[in-house]
């Protein structure tokens, strides 16, 4: 059993709920137009490193005559996408181990996986599962900006308990977080030089601002309590024997913010993420 994601990189319900606002049904035309796949056809998707399963839950909607497969190496994502999200064949398995045949499926996706996976492998078991001719789409998070509620920002007590922390080593060395970092230019430069044609490049902005009136009540609340997850699963991942107090003072402010969300106070505190979207079709094997 494998838990080091859920455990000591992202919690599972920062993932979902933070997945599951930008890939949001209203958010779908921005990711359509670049992913250039046939609504109606019975594909075979498959998406690689699922986390909770936000994304391959969204695939399921947007492309309904499609059978959907998601893997992911952490169990706990699985074991909570497999209780939460219907219609999705949840398993565990390893972007470099794909465990699946050749030439298997239709369309391969990735939500924020590049970045930690070795190029030529990440790539290369994608070509061998994808049928010729097949589609490989690589969602990748670029820098967007984060503006916080002034009833959000960290309290003296807050601060003093991340200070008070020891040392140690760096957590995304340690799980090898991010070991494979590419700009804008390099993921399709890379998807190129390992053997995908047709390449084209796109970006989806998803604007998360509560306090805009185009988004309605449920949602708005979703982006402030999506917040409130990153917040007290970021303090219960460093096992503190402090992190009751803090977690308690955190669910106070949120409380708050959602106090002055119904109360028509508005903070316009947002969160702007940028997605690109690079796509490219399996090219025929070398000479």
């Amino acid at each position: 059993m494998n838990t080091v994601w859920s455990e000591y990189v992202q919690g599972i319900m920062t993932l979902y709920l933070s997945r599951k606002l930008r890939f949001d049904d209203m958010f779908f035309e921005q990711y359509k137009k670049t992913f250039d796949l046939d609504r109606s056809a019975g594909m075979k998707i498959l998406e690689i490193g699922c986390g909770p399963g936000a994304l391959a839950e969204s695939m399921h909607r947007w492309y309904p005559n499609a059978h959907i497969t998601a893997i992911d190496r952490d169990s706990n994502f699985i074991s909570f996408a497999k209780e939460n999200i219907a219609g999705v064949d949840f398993r565990e398995g390893d972007a470099v181990h794909l465990p699946f045949g050749d030439d298997s499926f239709d369309v391969t996706i990735s939500n924020t996986v590049q970045e930690h996976v070795e190029p030529a492998a990440f790539w290369g078991e994608q070509r061998r599962v994808l049928k010729p001719g097949g589609i490989a789409l690589c969602l990748s998070a670029r820098r967007g900006l984060h503006c916080v509620a002034p009833c959000l920002e960290k309290t003296e007590k807050e601060k003093a308990f991340w200070e008070s922390l020891p040392q140690s080593e760096d957590e995304l060395e340690k799980f090898s977080v991010c070991r494979f970092p590419m700009s804008e230019a390099e993921i399709p430069a890379s998807m190129e030089k390992n053997g995908f044609t047709d390449v084209t490049t796109g970006y989806a902005v998803i604007d998360l601002t509560p306090d805009a009136p185009k988004y309605p009540a449920e949602m708005a609340e979703l982006m402030i309590e999506a917040m409130r997850q990153n917040d007290v699963e970021a303090v219960e991942s460093v096992r503190s024997g402090q992190a009751g107090e803090i977690i308690s003072v955190i669910h106070s402010k949120y409380e708050e913010r959602l106090r002055l969300y119904r109360e028509g106070i508005k903070q316009w505190d947002t969160s702007v993420s940028v997605t690109m979207i690079v796509r490219g079709r399996k090219g025929q094997p070398s000479a």
